[in-house]
């Protein structure tokens, strides 16, 4: 009888954990503000002004493998393609804070 709720309780924590949403690191409010300052020209709204295919939208980063708290900020950091590295201009927390706000306003549609 033991291991049968042992199982039933190791099956529903990994189910938990596998299907919420992870928690972030960041600060999305204090994100808000980065975005506004470094983002928002090109991104405004999760649009993409230079590459509408990949805006930040939920569906899109999905498509594209960026729906995740790494990849944004391997993104931000280090750039790629026509979007420049802000690793040097931004501190850590400043890029996971921004992370942060990304991802929350792709939940919400950018609403």
């Amino acid at each position: 009888m033991k291991k049968i709720i042992t199982v039933m309780l190791l099956g529903i924590a990994i189910f938990t954990f596998a299907f919420s949403s992870p928690a972030l690191a960041g600060d999305a409010v204090s994100g808000a503000k980065v975005f506004s300052a470094n983002c928002a020209s090109c991104h405004a709204g999760g649009k993409n002004l230079v590459n509408a295919a990949k805006s930040l939208k939920k569906v899109d980063l999905e498509k594209y493998g960026m729906y995740s708290e790494e990849a944004i900020i391997a993104q931000v950091t280090k750039g790629k393609n026509a979007m420049p590295a802000f690793g040097s201009r931004l501190k850590a927390n400043q890029i996971e804070d921004v992370t942060a706000y990304v991802l929350s306003q792709a939940e919400n549609d950018w609403k």
